[in-house]
């Protein structure tokens, strides 16, 4: 590993540590640029290619600042679009506006995931050797609920041939995570094949309820069965307003309480549903990993769980948990954890530190304010070799690699 001068200086804390970490990102994100989906994209699904449509105003400029004041002369960005629909669930004006507020002061930081020579560049200035990638704009199209079953496999398909030619660039640094997708079970085991043949070793999930489904519905159990016999790890990475029930969305309008809500509930409810419905219990070697949640809601999901759900009257789910759910979560889970949360000192408590995970989720702004230099001043509940374990040591053990 190289490290450049001026990242030293921005960060003189990593010169105490150069020699023994070796930095692994496991939940960085590519940009996939909006001409892929037509290339990679059967033409028979063409009509279902993502596209861009300007704001259409049904009102003058005036009458925009007369209603909003100073930010009626803000431009908004054109909406993502996908067969008539956004691929962005409640996806108001207000939140255009400050979407678009956010895309000025970002200037073109999002685009550095476009490329892999500029990922590769991002990831040297923050000192990371390797990066397993997700995706952005492609989970949210690949498992919207206004795509047909097929199309959704397609599509899933496509982007998954777009992100092995992007890590081709340097197959040693950039680790592709395929995405599957999950419209038809029947269709999975067919998708993950393709992702095996690229020599990829995790696939990444959505948490949510797709098509009717939890992620621990009978209908998966083959697909479950593959990944534990072909040694393939799990991640899920839940995100907000996607086109299909996400934890809030019957309640709320705004994203600041749908961001609130999406990501730590879904985290939850899919490990619940994993326990509930036996996943955990049928298939012991399996590894999970839930990404982009924080850390913090373990330690309580999983007392609650033992202490309050399970332990009074176990017999109800005596069938598919024969153990308490916080030996489940220990034996065969990993969480990542956020750069300043509080509490990482009881999470290690509640299961060990060679469950951690770091994942920068570069380039999203909600994360941009994280840097790497950060680690050693904030998160004050980690010793050293803790640190060490989640940035190094961990990623190898969970994605096998």
């Amino acid at each position: 590993m190289i490290w450049e001068p001026h990242v030293l200086l921005r960060h003189p804390q990593l010169l105490e540590n150069i020699m023994s970490y070796q930095i692994i990102d496991s939940d960085r994100h590519v940009v996939e640029p909006p001409q892929m989906w037509k290339e990679y994209l059967p033409k028979r699904y063409h009509e279902y290619v993502p596209y861009f449509e300007p704001v259409a105003f049904k009102e003058s400029v005036n009458e925009r600042i007369e209603r909003l004041g100073w930010k009626g002369t803000v431009p908004l960005l054109p909406l993502y679009m996908m067969a008539g629909h956004s691929i962005f669930n409640k996806w108001g004006e207000a939140l255009q506006i400050e979407a678009a507020l956010q895309s000025q002061r970002m200037g073109s930081q999002i685009q550095k995931g476009a490329a892999p020579e500029h990922q590769i560049q991002s990831m040297d200035e923050a000192g990371i050797v390797k990066a397993h990638l997700l995706p952005t704009y492609g989970s949210f199209i690949v498992n919207s609920e206004h795509v047909p079953s097929e199309v959704s496999s397609a599509l899933a398909r496509a982007y998954n041939t777009w992100l092995y030619k992007y890590c081709a660039y340097n197959p040693e640094r950039l680790k592709g995570v395929g995405v599957i997708s999950r419209h038809d079970p029947t269709s999975m085991i067919a998708e993950l094949e393709q992702i095996m043949e690229y020599g990829w070793t995790s696939v990444v999930l959505r948490p949510e309820v797709i098509m009717g489904r939890v992620v621990g519905h009978p209908d998966y159990e083959p697909f479950w069965e593959a990944c534990e016999s072909r040694n393939v790890s799990i991640a899920f990475h839940g995100g907000t307003h996607l086109q299909a029930p996400t934890a809030g969305t019957e309640r709320f309008e705004t994203r600041f309480a749908l961001h609130a809500c999406s990501h730590p509930m879904e985290a939850q409810m899919a490990f619940l549903s994993l326990l509930e419905s036996g996943v955990l219990e049928r298939h012991p070697h399996l590894r999970f990993a839930f990404l982009e949640a924080g850390a913090g809601w373990v330690p309580y999901w999983l007392w609650r769980l033992d202490e309050i759900c399970y332990g009074p009257m176990p017999g109800e789910v005596e069938k598919h948990v024969t153990m308490k759910p916080s030996e489940y979560f220990k034996r065969q889970c990993w969480v990542a954890f956020e750069i300043g949360e509080p509490g990482l000192a009881e999470v290690v408590q509640t299961i060990g530190a060679d469950r951690l995970l770091y994942g920068t989720d570069f380039p999203h702004p909600d994360h941009l304010h994280f840097e790497l230099g950060h680690l050693n001043q904030d998160i004050m509940g980690l010793s050293s070799a803790q640190l060490k374990m989640a940035l190094e040591v961990n990623p190898k053990d969970f994605f096998g690699d």
